[in-house]
């Protein structure tokens, strides 16, 4: 018998007690290039962007610097947005106003996680904003902005619409978000969130129903509207990562599909994340004098773009550890069956636990679902699934879910076995109407989708096709039984 115990801690605290919220603004990948201004304050403008980074003298775009001025400690609830002078001032001021404190990160500086010699290093914020970057992210700093958010942090993500490079290196801001989702070494789309390569303008009031979201129906107020002016959409993808949600939609789009989305939010790690696929409504209308600018952060959309974007922030400031208190998690092998219990201390506003497993610690699915008793203590039978086949490790995870729809995760557990020598191929795989096995033990086949809910339950025999045309594309689990006994079970992709 093996036998493996795990302790976990989840605690809710709020942040605030700790210490001041600390945003740090990026200025580093020439968000002042061309006719755009998205700094909260800049005292000299003096910098010139050719095909590349900011140099000194080459122009007279803003030049933000690290402190604001003057002081933010002179800002009241009456102070107006031109206390500083920059295009998204309104939104700096705000954030001032609302208790935190704000600072820029120079065309200069660093983008770092963990390095101790620079004092702006991401470890010492709580958010991270980046409004349109134009200079695409290097892989050391694509490593630790995943980093910073998977360990807590939060990013802030404003894109713009395609063909917008503003300094003429050949990027712009859809194609460099992309490319830090998909380009990192690290997770491909960890957000489950892609920028699309689009151009749309208009008003649109397709906004989420759901009651209790954050973004729309935060402190600042409920969004009813917001308003693009050259911007892009977004597409999201649940099934790469479960917690990304859609908070607006284009105008005659589904309001619960994954496309034609213009603001988005999701978890990653112990970290948050919003997208928004227009820079135009954090405008505030003023800044570098030889600009262009629009006031797009209160005049456009009736208000509503400052609501959205200060609920957004709020969001992102606050912890995103759920209020549980998980003090044990167990896992217990004998007799080819896995035996899990789990017990927490505290429960406030939990929903319910959702057991989740797989052979490879990337492509999990629900083994069951589990309503939250409060402080209690739960178990649940598993077979041991000497069913991977050639597989000796089996991996079980928590999915822990409050009465918000907000969702946490525990850390992946591990559990080693003996696997049972099978041959049993699913083919074709990616398949599109049907699929079949090559295996003449297996006498049953139970389909899931991704969170375990079952679409086909059929007894079969050797080399027989399965039919599937009536389900839509994506990625499924089919489970395999031999005399009631499940054996394996393999990933299925449906094209």
């Amino acid at each position: 018998m093996k036998k493996y115990i795990f302790s976990i801690l989840f605690v809710c605290c709020s942040i605030n007690s700790q210490a001041q919220i600390k945003i740090l603004f990026d200025a580093t990948k020439a968000e002042t290039a061309g006719n755009a201004d998205w700094v909260i304050d800049a005292d000299l403008n003096n910098l010139g962007f050719g095909s590349g980074p900011a140099t000194i003298g080459g122009g007279n775009e803003a030049n933000p610097q690290r402190i604001p001025t003057p002081a933010q400690s002179g800002i009241t609830a009456t102070t107006l947005e031109n206390y500083w002078k920059g295009g998204i001032s309104s939104w700096g001021i705000d954030c001032v106003k609302k208790g935190y404190q704000v600072e820029t990160l120079p065309y200069n500086g660093a983008i770092t996680y963990g390095n101790s010699s620079n004092t702006q290093d991401l470890t010492n914020y709580k958010i991270f904003v980046v409004v349109e970057p134009n200079i695409v992210f290097n892989t050391t700093e694509k490593t630790a902005i995943l980093n910073f958010v998977h360990n807590g942090g939060s990013l802030f993500m404003v894109s713009d619409h395609t063909v917008s490079d503003r300094n003429n290196d050949g990027w712009d801001s859809p194609a460099i978000w992309n490319d830090l989702f998909t380009n990192n070494g690290i997770s491909t789309n960890p957000f489950g969130i892609s920028f699309d390569l689009a151009n749309i303008s208009g008003s649109s009031t397709n906004i989420t129903t759901n009651a209790t979201d954050s973004l729309i129906h935060g402190s600042y107020g409920n969004v009813s509207q917001v308003l693009w002016s050259n911007g892009t959409t977004i597409t999201i993808n649940p099934t790469i990562n479960p917690t990304v949600k859609a908070a607006v939609y284009k105008n005659g789009a589904s309001n619960t599909g994954t496309t034609n989305v213009m603001v988005a939010y999701a978890r990653y790690g112990l970290g948050k994340v919003v997208a928004v696929g227009d820079s135009s409504p954090f405008d505030d209308g003023t800044g570098d004098t030889g600009d262009q600018l629009y006031d797009g952060y209160i005049t456009d959309a009736a208000g509503n773009h400052q609501k959205l974007i200060m609920n957004a922030t709020v969001w992102l400031a606050t912890s995103n550890l759920l209020p549980v208190k998980l003090t044990n998690f167990d896992c217990t092998v004998k007799n080819e069956t896995v035996f899990i219990n789990w017990q927490t201390a505290t429960e406030i506003n939990t929903s319910k636990f959702v057991l989740e497993k797989s052979n490879n610690a990337k492509d999990f699915f629900a083994v069951t679902v589990v309503e939250a008793k409060g402080s209690s203590q739960y178990s649940f039978i598993d077979l041991l699934n000497n069913i991977y086949q050639n597989q000796t490790t089996l991996y079980y995870r928590l999915k822990i879910v409050d009465n918000d729809g907000q969702v946490n995760y525990s850390q992946t557990r591990t559990l080693n076995f003996k696997p049972l020598s099978l041959n049993i191929n699913v083919y074709p795989n990616p398949a599109k109407s049907f699929f079949k096995l090559e295996n003449n033990s297996i006498d049953k086949v139970v389909l899931t989708d991704y969170i375990g809910k079952i679409l086909l339950s059929q007894n079969i025999t050797n080399n027989q096709q399965i039919n599937i045309s009536s389900l839509q594309q994506g990625i499924y689990f089919v489970q395999l039984f031999n005399h009631n006994k499940l054996y394996k079970v393999e990933k299925l992709i449906i094209q």
